[in-house]
Order: C-alpha cells, then sequence, then structure tokens
C-alpha cells in the first residue's frame, strides 16, 4: 500500500493534472470542464439539508464516473484514492475519486488487507460481486430476464415492479464489469452464464433483429439508441411481447392502399333462363354497369 503523500503528489504533479475532468470549466466555474452539463460538485459527498433520493445519487454519481473514464489522469487519481494514511485509513473515504465510488474503494482495501497477493485481492473483489449477483432477488431477475425480452414482462416474472427490476439489472451491468448505457440483454445474460451466475441450462429467448437494453431507463432513451445503431431497423420501437405469443413476428400493419380511381362495377341481374339454385353457378352470365 503507497503512502497518501506520495500518491498525493504524484497526482496534482502530472503533466496532464489541470486537464483533469472534474476541474471547473473556466468559461462555467460551476461545471466540469470534463462534461459541462455535468456540476463540480457531482464529484462530492452529499451535505445539502435532508437525504438525497437513491435514483438523484444514481444519477449524480454514474455523471461523474463517466467524466472520470474519460481523464487523462484517471490512474493517479485512483492511486491516490486507494492510497492510505499512517493510521491505514484509505486517502479519500468519501466521494467519487478514479471512477471509484466510496463503497468500491472500502471493498477494495479490505480484500488488499485480508489477501496475501495482488491477484488474491482481485479474486476476493471479484468472488464477493458474484456472491451479490446469487442472491435471490437478482437470480430471480436473470432467469426471467433469459425468458422475456419486455421489460414489463421480466419484472413480472421476477415478481416485483419494472423500477425495482430495472434496478437490479442495472446492479447486474456493474457487477458483472459492463457499461450499462451500452451493454445488451444478450450480452448481460451471457455474462452471467460465463461467471457462472445463470446455470448453463438456463435457454435465453432471442432479442429478434433489434437488440435490447440489459437495463432500460425510464424514458427510452437507451433501448432507442441500440435499436438506431442497428443497420436493419435502425427506427423500430419497442414493443411489448404478449406471452404465449413470443413466436409472432411483430411488423407494422401494412397501410391500406387507395383504391382505383377507374370506375367500380357491380352485379345489376342475372341473365338466365330461369331463376333457379340450379342455374346460378360461378359460371352464369352476368350484366354489369357502372356503380353510380
Amino acid at each position: 500500500m503507497s503512502t497518501s503523500r506520495n500518491a498525493y503528489f504524484t497526482l496534482i504533479d502530472h503533466r496532464y493534472y489541470r486537464y483533469r475532468g472534474c476541474a471547473a470549466d473556466p468559461d462555467q466555474p460551476t461545471q466540469a470542464q470534463g462534461d459541462t452539463a455535468v456540476p463540480v460538485n457531482a464529484w462530492l459527498p452529499y451535505t445539502d439539508d435532508g437525504g438525497e433520493l437513491p435514483s438523484a445519487r444514481n444519477a449524480r454519481q454514474n455523471a461523474a464516473q463517466r467524466v472520470c473514464d474519460d481523464c487523462p489522469v484517471l490512474a493517479q487519481c485512483r492511486a491516490y484514492a486507494l492510497s492510505v494514511d499512517a493510521d491505514g485509513r484509505l486517502a479519500e473515504p468519501e466521494g467519487v475519486w478514479g471512477g471509484m465510488l466510496p463503497l468500491e474503494r472500502h471493498r477494495d482495501l479490505v480484500a488488499r488487507r485480508t489477501a496475501k497477493t495482488p491477484n488474491e485481492a482481485a479474486t476476493a473483489v471479484d468472488a464477493e460481486r458474484l456472491d451479490e449477483c446469487r442472491t435471490d432477488q437478482k437470480q430471480a431477475v436473470l432467469r426471467s430476464l433469459a425468458a422475456h425480452v419486455d421489460e414489463e414482462l421480466v419484472a413480472y416474472g421476477a415478481s416485483m415492479d419494472v423500477r425495482t427490476a430495472n434496478w437490479h439489472r442495472s446492479l447486474l451491468c456493474g457487477l458483472l464489469g459492463l457499461d450499462k448505457e451500452t451493454a445488451t440483454r444478450q450480452q448481460l445474460l451471457a455474462a452471467a452464464r460465463a461467471n457462472g451466475v445463470l446455470p448453463s441450462g438456463v435457454r435465453a429467448v432471442p432479442d429478434g433483429d433489434v437488440p435490447i437494453a440489459a437495463a432500460p431507463n425510464t424514458d427510452g432513451s437507451r433501448q432507442r439508441r441500440l435499436a438506431r445503431g442497428h443497420r436493419l431497423q435502425p427506427t423500430r420501437p419497442i414493443q411489448l411481447i404478449l406471452p404465449g405469443y413470443e413466436q409472432l413476428l411483430r411488423v407494422p400493419r401494412p397501410h391500406r392502399t387507395a383504391r382505383s380511381a377507374g370506375p367500380q362495377l357491380r352485379v345489376v341481374r342475372v341473365i338466365a333462363e330461369a331463376l333457379t339454385l340450379d342455374t346460378l353457378l360461378p359460371s352464369t352470365p352476368v350484366a354489369l354497369e357502372p356503380v353510380a
């Protein structure tokens, strides 16, 4: 474990430190220069009056982490945040540092203290994440996700509401090392199967022509982005699959073509010697006249 002091000076002395993503934008001091849509306090612990809603906290931290991913001093920032002081405590126990959340840094510290080698530390972290993927709720979501494509059916199969089911799907992406903004449903199921979280015997229903988001968001932008990126049907909407009718093709209903502008005809009388049922056959001659 490196000391906090050495790691701190390594960070601030880096030649690209002034270009870090979380620094204040020169023209907008309250916004981050890595993304002016993200405020500079997104990396700081919440200090306002009242509690912060989980959805707001997740959105704030996710935005900060996305900026961290493109930061030129990401490695140095993470090394400093994971370093410890003379008492063995984390240099930065709160806030987002180096693209890592406080809980992730504390787990890493515990793993390093209990592991004998760096490889064992990484294995300990991975094992802990996989154990979390095996909880009853996440297993229910994974099995339902394998059987269904539509998010409402996934939630129904997992015996929870849509918001809770999608929240677990987002957590599963992070636990399995996937980017929830770009990962598809098939990628999430494949990662779960590869890590032994989803039994190999569980069959996954295919998405169809358009990939489905592994963790759909409330406004549907993530699903639409994946659909737009598909070369075959870039504008296909997200559709509901009815139980028992998964095999049916979901295609738009064809528009009715306009009738021909030519004259329409109707039968006005039957030309026959006798108007009997025996004589009214398909071959019976008829007289036609234009429809008024």
